[in-house]
């Protein structure tokens, strides 16, 4: 029974807005693999976009301190607005009664968008 509920989770997940958080992160990701300097940051989008396609069922460990120069560099720059739009859109989503699970997820979302670098994905 959990497995459907999971499985329900991630095709509401993609109706609703993950097909556009997978999108968005594909893009950017492309966007900073043209350069050198944004290669590893473009790798761990694309890691994150991986998760966000399907995240029912999913965990991400963070751990802060494998890479703090990355992770203050990307929150000064990129991962406050995320940070914000997930927010925003988790609000949004937590209003309506069939959008409460995604605004939760999206919730826990939150700490992965503010800092990626040493992000993990695990089954829950």
């Amino acid at each position: 029974m959990k497995k459907f509920f999971q499985v329900l989770g991630n095709i509401l997940w993609l109706i609703i807005g993950g097909l556009w958080f997978w999108l968005s992160y594909v893009l950017v990701g492309v966007i900073f693999c043209i350069t050198i300097i944004g290669i590893p940051v473009g790798l761990t989008l694309f890691k994150i976009a991986n998760f966000m396609i399907w995240p029912f069922g999913k965990d991400v460990k963070i751990n802060y301190a494998k890479h703090p120069v990355g992770n203050v560099i990307y929150a000064i720059f990129f991962g406050w607005e995320m940070c914000l739009s997930y927010i925003f859109a988790a609000i949004v989503l937590c209003i309506t009664i069939i959008g409460i699970p995604i605004g939760i997820k999206l919730f826990q979302l939150v700490p992965l968008a503010f800092f990626p670098f040493g992000a993990e994905v695990v089954k829950a």
